[in-house]
């Protein structure tokens, strides 16, 4: 018997099979972090101890650029690290993400990001996580995950994004406009963005709302084209100055009933930003005027951070918001290219930059990453 080739064919086979079955998931490739540790001095422990580190990113929401976008900055940042990061999509369906979080439970995580959970069972899901001694950060979810200790909320600051957008709104067409709400009930920025919104309305109570409308599903752009176009038959021209969109999926949707019934007369001013909205955006007489956003990819990778920083036992804040700016469409037309997520910097000084939590072994790492 020739043991020898055949043990090394066993050894080959075995790491054949570790290699299928750690690229395994949604989000594809893995890459270890202990060869790329082995070389960064004074790692904190709970990051030096460790061969691989394996994190998980749960999104309830999703079929949009928006969710496409944050996947991949968490993603991008977490391998940047080193880690493996599997990422999952319920597309809106509440068994899914939650069957998600459970399936991952015993699945050998390290940490946990868990995204847009918007009931009760998101709170018992993360109560679970937690007893196993696993980190966890939420973005957008509800505040009631705050009372599991040692757990990180993090949201955009959604107060300051509806405040700029409807600012925008009352400067340009005046107090007593006449407008559509594009809004859904039930998430917690939601929520924080129509309290915004009732305050500007008794502000101003010339403001009339025409009507509302609002469904979140994994096709709510087409379903929001479909009721704004409903509306325009409804609404002559003349009758409506101008909606506001909670949410760039429901901007989407109006801004192409608009723009195929030729009512363009009508303004757009949105929340959140994507390729796809600052194409519609930059399209000759595009109705869609203004969006308040943060870079969704920021946001993953600042929710990648705070859930390193967990797992080599470092502080983290309970809470954490980021900051919002607005884009108009006239900043895009001064650009003199075509402006997409890539180059949005060159327009928005400071657009997808941040440096919040990100620690000097963090750079250390990336550097001996080759990122």
């Amino acid at each position: 018997m020739r043991v020898g080739i055949t043990a090394q064919k066993l050894t080959l086979l075995a790491l054949a099979l570790v290699m299928v079955l750690t690229g395994c998931g949604q989000s594809g490739g893995t890459q270890s972090s202990g060869s790329a540790a082995a070389k960064v001095e004074n790692l904190p422990a709970g990051i030096a101890e460790k061969d691989e580190i394996k994190l998980m990113v749960v999104r309830k929401i999703g079929g949009d650029d928006h969710t496409a976008q944050f996947l991949a900055g968490a993603k991008q940042e977490g391998e940047a690290l080193g880690f493996k990061v599997d990422t999952f999509s319920a597309d809106g369906d509440s068994a899914k993400f939650h069957d998600a979080i459970a399936q991952a439970i015993d699945s050998g995580y390290d940490g946990f990001i868990i995204s847009h959970g918007d009931d009760p069972a998101t709170v018992e899901d993360i109560r679970k996580i937690r007893e196993k001694g696993i980190p966890v950060v939420t973005f957008d979810s509800v505040p009631e995950v705050g009372e599991v200790e040692g757990v990180t909320q993090t949201s955009q600051d959604d107060e300051q994004l509806a405040q700029l957008a409807l600012d925008r709104l009352v400067e340009e067409q005046g107090p007593d406009a006449n407008i559509v709400y594009l809004w859904v009930d039930g998430f917690p920025p939601m929520v924080r963005r129509n309290q915004v919104y009732q305050e500007v309305l008794s502000n101003n109570p010339g403001i009339k709302e025409l009507e509302r409308f609002g469904v979140a599903s994994n096709q709510t752009s087409v379903d929001t084209q479909n009721a704004v176009s409903a509306l325009l038959t409804k609404y002559p021209a003349g009758e409506i100055d101008a909606i506001f969109a909670t949410w760039d999926a429901f901007a989407i949707g109006a801004a192409r009933a608009i723009t195929e019934a030729g009512r363009n007369e009508i303004k757009i001013y949105g929340i959140d930003v994507s390729n796809a909205d600052l194409e519609i955006m930059q399209n000759a007489d595009s109705p869609w005027v203004a969006t308040a956003a943060v870079d969704p990819k920021m946001i993953g990778a600042i929710n990648v951070r705070l859930l390193a920083k967990k797992i080599a036992g470092e502080d983290t804040p309970d809470t954490y918001n980021l900051q919002p700016t607005l884009i108009d469409r006239a900043t895009l037309e001064q650009a003199g290219e075509e402006v997409n997520m890539v180059n949005l910097a060159n327009v928005i000084p400071g657009w997808g930059e941040s440096t919040d939590f990100e620690e000097d072994w963090m750079k250390a790492l990336k550097e001996a990453n080759g990122k």
